[in-house]
């Protein structure tokens, strides 16, 4: 079950990817991290999925990553008293208000006073994926008056963004901190938060998950852009959420935005996942345009950690075909000599510490001698994600004792997790990375493979040894009896 490609895979569960026989093809095909989707699906949904999930990693004894995506403050307008709702022209009047009766040509009710206390004139309002819209003219606090700038259908519970405006919402609702709690204790990895717009959104729910996931930002909202290096600093992760920020920002902004947190996200040594949009045709069609195939390939190209699936492997007719349809472009990218190229052009940036070092002077190593693989100790987690920020050319071991860190560990780049034996010396820590080079399939008696890791164990952030050893047992008790 070896990967042939570095970058990792999501797939989003849902109606077409519900029993263990797809679930089992997904893995297979190339799914390395299944995403729950708190959006949709009840507890007792999610529950079946997880249990799914786990059963599949226990079968083929490869440690799975699951994301929970909480749906975070959704904001909608209200209802109309014609179901098909009502056609807005351009430069007519149109009013959002607090009044819970039935919409009509000249107003709807938008149920979110925090929108209201943080408007002012001038802002924009964008309904219906930002098909629509909507220049505030004049506001209180239980209304708005717009001019329709640009017009279409309105109808019952549309979404609304606010692009121009922080708005005082907390990003967990009362659904998502059930939903939060609800999956921590069924045991999911990492938890993706949904319109994160500063630091304190991630505090907050890394102080309610408690340690039991990671904590991964979703990045959707132009104020999220405005404060990423903050938001990054208290995450552990980060999604480009490409949809929802495609709707706020013109969508020409959203490409150099998307190349600038990839790099910044891969400095910091924190994985990051491309979503939203990737294999949209595919939802219908068993084969992708050129387009979207070139899309999947560009992120690639810019070193993402993950690429992610949302309906295709959802709710569409041939989500393995888009799970192999991924892993057939990854291999392909990773296989180009201008990738090797690219991706070694973006390895700059400072490094200040002992691990920085040992991490850099490993893939080093490895590219300049005959290494077959760089094998690094990590309890935390800590040395894998510093070894994966490098990009080394040749395959990489994370080993571990600990499920939980193999399990996040799936999600970064190019990391085959092996969960391993408790070790107190680096000795054997090595005769653990000589075992699973073999047992991979990456490595054979002849071999050699660097290994990292620090010294003493089970405290982390302490990468501070390296070494070159042959994979053959006898030879590593023989230099070190």
């Amino acid at each position: 079950m070896r990967r042939l490609r570095k970058v990792k895979i999501v797939a989003t569960l849902g109606p077409a990817s519900n029993d263990y026989e797809m679930i089992r093809a997904l893995f297979e095909a190339g799914a390395d991290v299944f995403r729950l989707n708190m959006s949709h699906g009840d507890h007792a949904e999610i529950r079946m999925r997880h249990e799914i999930i786990r059963q599949i990693e226990k079968d083929t004894g490869r440690p799975i990553a699951i994301l929970a995506d909480l749906q975070g403050p959704k904001l909608r307008v209200g209802q109309f008293a014609d179901k098909e709702g009502v056609d807005l022209q351009v430069g007519q009047d149109f009013r959002l208000d607090l009044d819970d009766a039935k919409g009509d040509a000249k107003r709807v009710q938008l149920p979110h006073k925090e929108i209201f206390d943080a408007l002012e004139p001038g802002a924009s309002l964008l309904v219906n994926d930002g098909k629509i819209r909507l220049k505030v003219k004049d506001c209180g606090r239980d209304f708005a008056d717009c001019e329709v700038v640009v017009g279409g259908v309105i109808s019952d519970r549309k979404g609304v963004n606010v692009p121009d405006v922080v708005l005082p919402l907390a990003a967990l609702s009362e659904k998502d901190r059930k939903d939060l709690e609800f999956v921590c204790q069924l045991g999911v990895d990492w938890l993706a938060l949904s319109f994160v717009q500063r630091p304190a959104d991630v505090e907050e729910a890394r102080k309610l998950a408690d340690g039991r996931a990671a904590i991964l930002s979703k990045i959707e909202k132009p104020t999220a852009v405005s404060s990423f290096d903050d938001i990054l600093a208290a995450s552990d992760g980060i999604m480009v959420a490409r949809g929802d920020l495609g709707v706020e920002l013109p969508v020409q902004n959203v490409p150099p935005i998307q190349k600038r947190l990839i790099r910044k996200c891969r400095a910091a040594a924190k994985p990051v996942i491309v979503a939203t949009q990737m294999l949209e045709s595919m939802i219908d069609s068993p084969m992708p345009t050129r387009a979207e195939v070139s899309d999947v390939a560009t992120a690639i190209y810019e070193g993402t950690d993950a690429i992610m699936l949302s309906a295709e492997s959802a709710a569409g007719d041939f989500p393995i075909e888009a799970v192999t349809t991924m892993n057939n472009v990854a291999i392909e990218v990773e296989s180009d000599a201008n990738y090797l190229d690219i991706i070694a052009a973006q390895r700059g940036g400072k490094k200040h510490t002992v691990a920085d070092g040992i991490v850099v002077a490993a893939r080093e190593i490895a590219e300049t001698t005959d290494i077959q693989a760089i094998c690094c100790f990590s309890q935390s987690g800590t040395t894998a994600l510093l070894v994966a920020r490098e990009r080394p050319h040749v395959p990489t071991i994370a080993l571990t004792s600990l499920m939980g860190t193999a399990r996040r560990l799936c999600l970064s780049w190019g990391m085959q997790c092996v969960l391993t034996g408790e070790v107190d010396r680096f000795k054997m820590a090595v005769v653990s990375a000589a075992r699973a080079a073999r047992e991979t399939g990456i490595a054979t008696e002849k071999d050699q493979i660097v290994v990292t890791a620090g010294v003493p164990f089970n405290q982390p952030g302490t990468t501070n040894i390296l070494r070159v050893a042959p994979v053959e047992e006898r030879l590593i008790f023989a230099a070190d009896p």
